[in-house]
């Protein structure tokens, strides 16, 4: 018997040694593998808030469960209450599982709420494991949803400014090590090899109470016109900051289900257009820097057309002399082509250059677009005089807002910018600052009482604008029933806060002009806004 136990004891102490000294660095090696992981610690992805903080992206903390499929139960109720568990039937279970058969992984849902995936967990089932996840929200939804962009399911920004700043935003995700047993399940965590480095905030220019009431009013002029869609840009005429930047047909990024793929578009800034009579001032400008030319200069506009190099240009009716003023005030083309033939040939083309056309915004904006003017080599006295009245070049409603900045900013244009700036920047000198304080005058009157531009009028507050028409272009040239609405405003006159632009795209309830589609929207929107801003009435009649 004592033998036995001593040979008992022998083997038992051989054993232990083989275990232990032996074998024991395959043994732990094959015991770490199987046991320790490194998991991937997710980073909280910056939040995207208007200039006063409000959010318009948040990261919101999700579970996504995955397994790998040779180890999910076999028993068929098992496989039953996991279905629907997971909210699906044991046909799509049981398909999904074995499309993956081959694979180590699969998801089983991702981006569950932590309460929904802990039911899952809690029944505890073989080779159903969970990570820990980040969801976007915007709670802004559909009205800033271009501006703003989207994320994917991975979390990695796929439009607007989500796209632009992804790396900013998306920070560095860390890395831990941890120990798990035989079924995938966290026993303890051992060691934190890297922290996760949380993403940047971005704070944008703009004001959420504004893009919110002017997104209502687009939206509302869109669906009395019958138009096909429109844009609304409203800059800072103090900063070049966007305050608003609305576009329609829009989309809300919480819920992509039915989708119309022309919402994704931020028109604003990443599509152009003809801009027909609203770049009339700014054509002006440069006839206004000749010592012969003032506001009340008369030039004959009879008969109300012209013929140019095969070309007849047209205005509404024969409006004979008009002053600088009224040409602006009637909107007659015969008076800017006239007066553009007067000038250098590429005096008009080099004013628009200056004043942001056919250049980059500058925004950072994923494929904002930089328009385009005619070539210089071949420019023709039938383009010239179509550049003065707004045709033969292409512009965003971004450029049309931040042109306009120089009659606002005494002659400097104010470059856009979609983030809140700390200081204003002193813009680019374009102009005089005398002949952007006389565009200005001059523009007041075009929406005086009697203009065409009347519908545009503030309550309370001096208003200064110009409306335009222009016709799409289509598969044969220009189509004579569509037609793009267009207004640019500033106000208050006397002292400028606030630069709009306005485009409707084909309204088609009947009316179609500038002046009676995009005007009353500016109305509506500018007068809110000042009351927002608490800028103060200056009109002579306010109380």
């Amino acid at each position: 018997m004592m033998g036995m136990m001593l040979l008992v004891a022998a083997v038992l102490i051989g054993r232990i040694t083989l275990l232990q000294v032996i074998d024991r660095p395959f043994l732990q090696s094959q015991g770490d593998a199987r046991t320790l992981r490194h998991e991937t610690i997710p980073a909280h992805r910056g939040m995207i808030t208007d200039r006063h903080g409000e959010p318009l992206a948040i990261s919101t903390p999700v579970v996504t469960l995955w397994a790998n499929p040779g180890k999910l139960p076999a028993d068929p109720v098992s496989r039953v209450v996991l279905s629907q568990a997971l909210g699906m039937s044991l046909l799509t279970f049981d398909s999904r599982v074995a499309r993956y058969s081959d694979h180590e992984f699969m998801y089983l849902r991702r981006r569950l709420t932590p309460r929904a995936a802990q039911k899952v967990l809690d029944m505890q089932m073989a080779g159903v494991h969970s990570r820990r996840e980040y969801k976007r929200y915007y709670p802004a939804g559909e009205v800033a949803a271009q501006l703003v962009g989207v994320t994917n399911v991975d979390d990695k920004g796929q439009e607007g400014l989500e796209l632009a700043y992804q790396s900013y935003l998306a920070g560095q995700p860390g890395e831990r090590q941890i120990l798990q047993d035989r079924r995938g399940r966290l026993v303890r965590e051992l060691d934190v090899m890297r922290e996760a480095r949380p993403g940047g905030d971005l704070t944008l220019s703009i004001d959420q109470r504004l893009q919110y009431m002017a997104y209502r009013e687009l939206r509302e002029a869109v669906e009395d016109n019958n138009a096909e869609g429109g844009v609304l840009v409203m800059l800072d005429a103090r900063t070049g900051e966007v305050l608003a930047m609305v576009n329609l047909p829009s989309y809300n990024p919480n819920n992509r289900a039915g989708l119309d793929p022309r919402g994704l578009r931020n028109q604003a800034l990443v599509d152009v257009f003809e801009p027909g009579s609203v770049v009339k001032p700014l054509a002006m400008s440069t006839v206004l820097e000749r010592e012969r030319f003032t506001p009340d200069t008369v030039i004959d506009t009879a008969p109300g057309w012209m013929r140019i190099d095969g070309y007849t240009i047209r205005d509404f009716r024969n409006y004979g002399k008009l002053s600088l003023t009224n040409v602006l005030v009637k909107s007659s083309n015969i008076g800017m082509s006239r007066l553009a033939l007067k000038l250098d040939d590429s005096a008009i083309r080099e004013r628009y250059n200056a004043l942001g056309f056919a250049r980059n915004p500058g925004t950072g904006f994923p494929g904002e677009a930089s328009g385009s003017l005619p070539d210089m080599l071949d420019f023709s006295r039938s383009e010239r005089a179509s550049l003065a009245y707004g045709y033969g070049l292409s512009v965003s409603a971004v450029q049309l807002a931040s042109a306009y900045t120089a009659i606002a900013h005494q002659g400097r244009r104010l470059p856009p910018s979609l983030l809140k700036r700390d200081d204003p920047p002193p813009g680019e000198p374009v102009m005089e600052p005398e002949v952007a304080s006389q565009l200005l005058g001059m523009l007041e009157k075009v929406v005086g009482p009697n203009a065409g531009g009347r519908r545009a009028r503030v309550e309370g507050y001096r208003v200064a604008g110009k409306t335009g028409t222009v016709r799409k272009t289509g598969a044969q040239g220009y189509d004579k029933d569509a037609y793009r609405s267009v207004f640019v405003g500033i106000a208050p006159a006397s002292d400028p806060r606030i630069v709009t632009s306005v485009m409707l795209d084909h309204p088609q309830a009947g009316e179609f002009y500038g002046g009676a589609v995009a005007a009353p929207v500016f109305s509506d929107v500018a007068g809110n806004a000042l009351r927002l801003l608490d800028v103060p009435p200056d009109a002579r009649d306010a109380d």
